[in-house]
């Protein structure tokens, strides 16, 4: 299996490094690679274009790995879009022979669009979260003032806040999973005590990483 690493942006907030990127896996059956300096090419430019989508937001959460000549990207989208743009935005890349597109869409779901709302508010005008936030505040901060069509069509996952937020909120059938980066675990926590508080939610899984944790890959 191929090692994935976040594609994220980075921020002065965070103290954890961005720089890892991903290795090529080992088989029994060895295939074809790049070179050392084709991988460190490539796996630049997949996270520039994936950090690059108009569509990707904070409620969604993209990965991706280098498996022989292979981009392997996995990750959760909340709208269909967003799986068949990053596919597509990786396979204009020089080099990169195929893709595997293993981004799992979430369902359209009326209650989840209320969770990731919910959850939203609860974790982003927490004091100690905010810095986490260029909205720096709520659902109804982050969207804007005036009427809203789309989020009054489809709800907040059609019209999402816009601008970095570095805990990204993943909702299926009310099970939230919390990703990116923080600076402590202790912001680990809060951010997951607020996000298991919010009614409706089932379950919350933290895969928030920090300084000194152990790196984890969402599901």
């Amino acid at each position: 299996m191929p090692r994935f690493t976040a594609a994220r942006g980075a921020t002065t907030l965070v103290a954890l490094s961005l720089a890892t990127l991903p290795v090529l896996a080992q088989e029994t059956q060895p295939r074809p690679t790049y070179s050392q300096e084709d991988t460190l090419r490539i796996a630049k430019e997949v996270r520039k274009r994936l950090l690059g989508l108009t569509n990707f937001s904070v409620f969604d959460w993209l990965a991706f790995g280098i498996h022989g000549k292979a981009v392997v990207l996995r990750g959760y989208a909340s709208r269909p879009t967003l799986k068949s743009d990053a596919e597509r935005a990786v396979k204009g890349i020089s080099g990169v022979e195929s893709v595997e597109n293993n981004i799992e869409v979430l369902p359209n779901s009326p209650n989840d669009d209320r969770i990731r709302a919910a959850v939203y508010n609860r974790i982003y005008t927490q004091p100690v979260l905010r810095k986490y936030n260029a909205n720096q505040g709520s659902i109804g901060r982050a969207i804007g003032p005036g009427p809203n069509i789309a989020a009054r069509a489809g709800g907040i996952t059609n019209s999402p806040p816009i601008g970095f937020h570095a805990i990204h909120i993943i909702v299926k059938n009310g099970n939230v999973i919390l990703a990116g980066v923080v600076n402590n675990q202790t912001d680990a926590d809060i951010a997951y005590i607020q996000a298991n508080g919010t009614s409706g939610v089932f379950s919350v899984n933290n895969d928030l990483e920090f300084p000194g944790a152990v790196p984890k890959t969402p599901k």
